[in-house]
């Protein structure tokens, strides 16, 4: 999937928007993931899944960070992501369907907290950038 340079102006507008906020929305994203498709705790074993957990914030900050990164990287998504890739493909082995659901959960949570940004532009352009990124999550596992 291609971003057009409106893509990349949406995207980084949205990401200027979050400003601080990344980490708590990755963490109430991930809650959402949890809460409604159960069957991605099953990558977390060891962690305390419930609401407000400190194990849920570090990884919604992780997840943050990453995607920042994939923010200031978008000509170059592959080599920016490439170490997070083999994490997920050699060693964490999540299955694919689960980015894809965290995608949409990132939306929702994106959506409910800047209504008012949250265009019909605006929500293509970041569904293409979580596709774009899930994709280059997946690559290395074939």
């Amino acid at each position: 999937m291609v971003l057009s340079e409106q893509d990349k102006t949406n995207i980084k507008n949205a990401w200027g928007k979050i400003g601080g906020h990344g980490a708590e929305y990755g963490a109430e994203a991930l809650e959402r993931m949890f809460a409604g498709f159960p069957t991605t705790k099953t990558y977390f074993p060891h962690f305390d899944v419930s609401h407000g957990s400190s194990q849920v914030q570090a990884h919604g900050k992780k997840v943050a960070d990453a995607l920042t990164k994939a923010v200031g990287h978008l000509d170059d998504l592959p080599g920016a992501l490439s170490d997070l890739s083999d994490l997920h493909a050699h060693k964490l082995r999540v299955d694919p369907v689960n980015f894809k659901l965290l995608s949409h959960c990132l939306l929702v949570t994106l959506a409910n907290h800047h209504p008012a940004d949250f265009t019909p532009g605006m929500h293509a352009s970041l569904d293409k950038f979580f596709a774009t990124v899930s994709t280059v999550l997946t690559s290395k596992y074939r």
